[in-house]
Parts: structure tokens; C-alpha cells; sequence
């Protein structure tokens, strides 16, 4: 018998409690959560478990294993630290796993049993009679329509010798014989003639394990044979059915003209059947291809295609298939279903989002597309500076992802369940920017709302604000905001008293504060309280190799957007955008690929080069430094990327005249990854 004691009563430890509560070898001594109303602390109390609210207590006791739910890396390093040597500790993570393999376990049983079901459905509902026995030549299978033709009920039969239950049977001799007895007429002892087909059942190894009889009574074939004879009958059936269907049918000749809609199709499209009836398929289209011409084309069906359809442009989404008769290719029937509404319920899901979206932090490390040396650099410094209270400050030009990774490192850190504020100083004046900063008392000017109002650093305590373009603040706003930074307080607008804040400070700018300093347009100790831990985002152009990454997610995202189904980009075009300089960076390659997709035709799958607006500012001089041509014909796209790098760091250590760690920091890399790029890319101190 182990003693388990549970650390965390949320919905993991709850789960755990309920698994583990069934188990005869388990013996739950006590759950433990330090919310006394967490969900696994009523389910403990209605079993008679012991709960408390602090785990320290019962680490003394005599435990065999502690299963720690908290999903608190702290709580488990204590708790691990406490432990008797004895006792084992299953951590979260594990916990979750087990939960997970549990859950799939439940989900496979769940599936396998409606399986059993769907098969026995089907098989008891066909006209077949089946009889199935093992090697042994024991009955182990035997329906309901072998019921009705044998007269013997299948509770009395499985599990019994065939040879000895079945009356004329030739199952055991299929088993010793191996062969199949196909199209044999027989007559079984209620005088009921039927057809009736042996095969033996085979491994893998080819070896026999079992057979199968089917057979059905001659007398329901002749019938069935009749009813099919008579075409105009079987017609009218059939157009009944369609008609009384819901769902929209259409359906076309092997030629692609249309033979037959249902009322539904007239509803949905708001076509006629004189609209359709010998017309071509793709009379009915708004938007897309036909389904029907494809399937003609191909005689393969096609399933859950998106496009237009009447003359009210309706969303759906079609199914269709080829009617192939004794495999000859007949017409296509085609099945569509509205999704108008569901897509009008989508959006104003997505707008809600949106408006969530607005209240909180946005994006994660996860949504930071880069994998150069710079970038990986800049996502591995902004990591760590999030699990810091630190003020950050993100560096780089307009367009390099600064509010992205201001998102991102508030969702890292310990506040990302708090506020996250964004505030833009360049677009606020300075007189408005400081009420809305600090706030402001009642009757702090005209105009000023009754009782005042809470600033942003006060509404952001807790939590994070962002201050984008920081270097473009007033002398005076400077001021005021050193004070926050320095005393932890705010004053507001024509008020005396200091109020507390506890927030968390990402600055961003553009702007080389360096040289706004000796301009006298930056004060240096706001400089030097904001440069605790200083980010710099590299320019598109010095990370080359990301273009494809990025250019591939904006696709995606864009077909998402635009509706459109552009799969990927044409080498041609890739070495287009690779040797084009990107003054406006991610923002401006944005841009570039929306419009290309925009001007693409709707049936379009690959942006060639023509599809690009122009880019007239080629590389050459942007900034003072010269940019080389990042491919010419020929090279592969890791071939033109790693001669862009490579001409671009000979460019760095020649304006740095061979100082290697200048031009590391010009680069914005370590040194050490200069070194690994110089021998990688087998670059000479004679070319430096």
C-alpha cells in the first residue's frame, strides 16, 4: 500500500485526485492547495481525504510518493528540499503527461468502442447473411441476417463448432483446404434457396486463420433485380430524395453541363433550374474553381473547397464526387453547404478578440520570426531581461518588431496576467501626454474631469507600460518621467501628493540617444536609467537570411486575410527581395507582400517578380553605408545569403579599419560570433 499526499488542488491535482482515489493500492493521506476553495479540496473533503492548505506539515510524515500539481517551480524546489530522503516527488510536468496519456488512453477506448459499435451496426444492418469462424472453425461471428435465413439465434451459436451447429456447412473444409468456393447455390433445411461465397481468412504470413461465409436468398436478389430494371421508378426515387433533401445538390453530365439541382441549391444560390440545366458548371460560380470540371478532369473527389457561389456571392463549401458506372466516368454529383453564417459568426468572434487584444499584451517570443545571429541575439537578451524586473530599453529603426518584443517580454515575465499599457510619445502632445502619463487632481485646468483621473503609470502598476519613441520627449517631460523611474512615484497633474507605482518600465526609440545627448536633447541620467538593460533589433537588411521565414509567415497570414491560397514565393522573386535594402524593414516587407498578393489573380498559387510593386530604392548607399547585392544568377538562396553576410561584414571591419570588436558592435554580435563567422565564411585579415 503507498501513501500519496498531493500537493495542489487545481484542475490537474483534481484530476489526479479522482484517478488515483479508485486505486485499492493508493492511500491518499492528505490534499494540500493554498487556496482553501480550490475544486480538489471539496472533492477531497467528500471523500474523507485530509486537506490542509500548507504542504511543509506533511513532508514529516510518512509519505511514499508526493505528486506536486502546483505547476509552481518554486513550490517544488521547496518541496524537494523538504522531502524525506524516502519519499519520491513527481513533479508537474510529469503529472500533466500522465493526465495527458490517461485522457488519450479514455479518448482511444472511446474510439475503438464506437468502432465495435459502428461495425456491428453495419454489419447487422446489411441483407448479407455473415457467418465468420476462427482457426479452430468456432463461430465467432454471425448476424442478424444470417439469423433470419438460418432460423437460429446468434447467442446460440457463438462460440460453437460450425460443423457441429450449422447444417451443411463448409467452413471447416475452406479452413483445411485454403481455397475460396465462390457463386455456390444451396438449400438450407427451411427450404430457402441462396447464393453463397466461402473465402478463408489469411495472416500476414499468408497462413489461414479463420473464413468467412456470405450468402443472401436468391428470391431477394430477384426482387432487388426487378426493382433495378425498372429505370424510370429507380429515377423517380431518386429525384425524391434529392428534392426532400436539405442539403444543396447540383449535378453535371461527363461533359460538365448541368443535369439536376434540388430545391435547396435554388435557396441557397438564388438560381433557377433554368439557370443551370445545360449550362456549363461553372455558370453558378462568383468566386474560384469549378469542383465539377476538376472531378471530371481527374475522376477523384474533392472535399471541403471554399468558394463563391450566385449571384449574392454566398460563402460555401463544397463537396463533390464522380458517378462512375461499371467504371465508365457518367457526371459528377457535387454537395454544398452554407458557411456564410459561420463565417459571419467567426468575425465577430476575431472582433471580439481584437478588442480583447487591445486590453493586453498581443504577441510572444513565439510570434518573433528570426533566426540570424543578430536576431538570436536580440530574443535571447530580451528572454532573460524578462524574468528581471530591469528596465529594458529596444533599439533599432522604424519597423524592426520594437513594440513586438515589448509584447513579448511583458508576456514572458511574472506580470503578463497584469496590465500592459502602450503609449506612443511622439503622438501625443507634451501638454496632453503628461495628464495621460501621470494624471490629474480635479480642477487641475479646464476641462479636467470631475474627481480627476488616474494616469497611465498608475492604471499600469502591476504590469508593464511600453513608452515608444522615447527619444522624442520634451526636456521637461524627461524630467518627470527620471522621477518615476528613480522614486517609484508619481505626482499628478496639479496634485501634492506622491502616489506609488509599482510598474514595470520598456522604452523604445529610434533615435541615437548618444547624439542626442551631446545635443544637448537627452538628458544623460534619464539615458543611463533607461540603459540598464539596452536590446538592439537589427535592420532587416543585416539579417538577410530571415526574409524567407518572415515572407513565408506573411503569406500565411495574408491568405488568412485576403482569402487567397498562395503557397510560395518564386526563387526569382526571393533574390528580388533579398537584394533590395528595406529602408522600412519587416514593416515595409509588409507591405511590399501584401500588395503583390493583392494583384495576384485569384487562382494564382506562387508570387513571381512581376507581382511585386516597384522597389525603385535599390542597394546601394542608404545611411552612409554601402549594401551589397545579396545573390546573382545561379546561386542558391544560401549561397546569396551567406556572400551578402559575407560582404557586408568585410564592409564592417574595412570602415572599422581591421578592429574587430568595433566592428562586432557595429554588427550587433559578440565577438566571439564574428571570430566562428570570419572562419566560416573564410574571410582573410587581407580582405578585413
Amino acid at each position: 500500500m503507498h501513501k500519496l499526499l498531493i500537493v495542489g488542488a487545481g484542475r490537474g491535482g483534481t484530476a489526479l485526485l479522482r484517478l488515483l482515489s479508485n486505486m485499492e493500492e493508493m492511500t491518499i493521506i492528505a490534499v494540500v492547495d493554498e487556496r482553501s476553495d480550490a475544486p480538489g479540496l471539496e472533492l477531497a473533503r467528500s471523500l474523507g481525504i485530509e486537506v490542509g492548505t500548507d504542504f511543509r506539515p506533511y513532508l514529516s510524515r510518512d509519505v511514499d510518493v508526493i505528486l506536486e500539481a502546483t505547476g509552481n517551480q518554486a513550490a517544488y524546489e521547496e518541496i524537494l528540499r523538504l522531502k524525506q530522503e524516502k519519499t519520491a516527488l513527481i513533479p508537474g510536468t510529469f503529472t500533466s503527461i500522465i493526465m495527458k496519456l490517461i485522457s488519450e488512453k479514455e479518448a482511444l477506448i472511446a474510439a475503438l468502442t464506437q468502432n465495435q459499435r459502428e461495425r456491428e451496426t453495419m454489419l447487422n444492418s446489411t441483407h448479407d447473411a455473415i457467418i465468420a469462424v476462427n482457426r479452430q472453425g468456432i463461430i465467432t461471428l454471425f448476424n442478424r441476417a444470417a439469423e433470419r435465413l438460418m432460423g437460429l439465434e446468434a447467442a446460440d451459436v457463438l462460440g460453437t463448432v460450425a460443423s457441429e451447429k450449422i447444417p451443411n456447412t463448409r467452413l471447416h473444409i475452406v479452413l483445411e483446404t485454403g481455397q475460396p468456393e465462390l457463386n455456390q447455390e444451396q438449400v438450407l433445411p427451411n427450404k430457402t434457396r441462396i447464393i453463397t461465397n466461402r473465402v478463408p481468412v489469411r495472416n500476414e504470413q499468408g497462413e489461414v486463420v479463420g473464413a468467412v461465409a456470405i450468402f443472401r436468398d436468391i428470391t431477394e436478389i430477384m426482387t432487388l433485380a426487378e426493382e433495378v430494371t425498372d429505370l424510370k421508378e429507380l429515377k423517380s426515387m431518386l429525384q425524391a430524395i434529392i428534392h426532400s433533401s436539405d442539403e444543396a445538390i447540383s449535378v453535371v453530365d461527363a461533359k460538365g453541363n448541368g443535369l439536376l439541382i434540388n430545391p435547396a441549391y435554388t435557396r441557397l444560390t438564388g438560381l433557377q433550374p433554368e439557370d443551370i440545366i445545360g449550362k456549363p458548371a461553372t455558370v453558378d460560380i462568383s468566386e474560384g474553381d469549378s469542383m465539377h470540371m476538376r472531378v471530371l478532369k481527374t475522376k477523384k473527389p474533392v472535399r471541403g473547397v471554399h468558394m463563391k457561389v450566385g449571384p449574392k456571392r454566398k460563402d460555401v463549401v463544397v463537396n463533390v464526387a464522380p458517378v462512375m458506372v461499371d467504371g465508365e466516368l457518367k457526371g459528377s454529383v457535387g454537395v454544398i453547404h452554407d458557411v456564410s453564417e459561420i463565417k459571419r459568426l467567426t468575425e465577430e468572434l476575431e472582433r471580439a478578440h481584437q478588442i480583447i487584444r487591445t486590453l493586453e499584451a498581443k504577441y510572444t517570443f513565439a510570434d518573433i520570426i528570426g533566426f540570424s545571429e543578430p536576431m538570436r541575439a536580440a530574443i535571447e537578451q530580451a528572454q532573460k531581461a524578462a524574468l528581471t524586473r530591469a528596465t529594458v530599453l529596444l533599439r533599432g529603426e522604424s519597423g524592426t518588431g520594437k513594440e513586438l518584443f515589448a509584447h513579448a517580454i511583458h508576456n514572458a515575465s511574472e506580470r503578463k496576467y497584469k496590465q500592459f499599457i502602450r503609449v506612443n510619445c511622439a503622438a501625443i502632445s507634451e501638454h496632453l501626454l503628461e495628464s495621460e502619463l501621470f494624471g490629474y487632481e480635479e480642477g487641475a485646468f479646464t476641462g479636467a474631469r470631475r474627481g480627476g483621473k488616474r494616469g497611465l503609470f498608475e492604471e499600469a502598476s502591476g504590469g508593464t507600460i511600453f513608452l515608444d519613441e522615447i527619444g522624442e520627449l520634451s526636456m521637461s517631460m524627461q524630467v518627470k518621467l527620471l522621477r518615476v523611474l528613480q522614486e517609484r512615484e508619481v505626482v499628478r497633474v496639479g496634485g501634492t501628493k506622491a502616489i506609488d507605482v509599482d510598474v514595470r518600465v520598456i522604452a523604445a526609440t529610434h533615435v541615437n540617444l548618444e547624439s542626442a545627448i551631446q545635443a544637448g536633447r537627452f538628458r544623460e541620467d534619464l539615458y543611463y536609467r533607461l540603459l540598464v538593460v539596452p536590446i538592439y533589433i537589427p535592420p532587416l537588411r543585416q539579417r538577410l537570411e530571415d526574409i524567407q521565414p518572415l515572407a513565408m509567415h506573411l503569406l500565411r497570414k495574408y491568405n488568412q486575410e485576403y482569402g487567397r491560397n498562395v503557397e510560395e514565393i518564386a526563387p526569382e522573386t526571393l533574390r528580388i527581395l533579398l537584394s533590395y535594402h528595406w529602408p522600412g524593414n519587416v514593416r515595409e516587407l509588409e507591405n511590399v507582400l501584401a500588395r503583390a498578393m493583392i494583384h495576384m489573380r485569384i487562382s494564382e498559387r506562387v508570387i513571381l517578380p512581376e507581382h511585386l510593386p516597384p522597389l525603385e530604392r535599390k542597394s546601394g548607399n542608404h545611411g552612409g553605408q554601402r549594401q551589397e547585392t545579396a545573390a546573382t544568377t545561379g546561386k542558391t538562396l544560401k549561397e546569396a545569403v551567406e556572400e551578402a553576410e559575407r560582404q557586408h561584414i568585410i564592409h564592417e571591419l574595412t570602415a572599422a579599419r581591421g578592429n574587430r570588436t568595433l566592428a562586432a558592435k557595429r554588427l550587433g554580435i559578440s565577438i566571439r560570433s564574428l571570430y566562428y563567422k570570419l572562419e566560416k565564411l573564410g574571410i582573410t585579415e587581407e580582405q578585413s
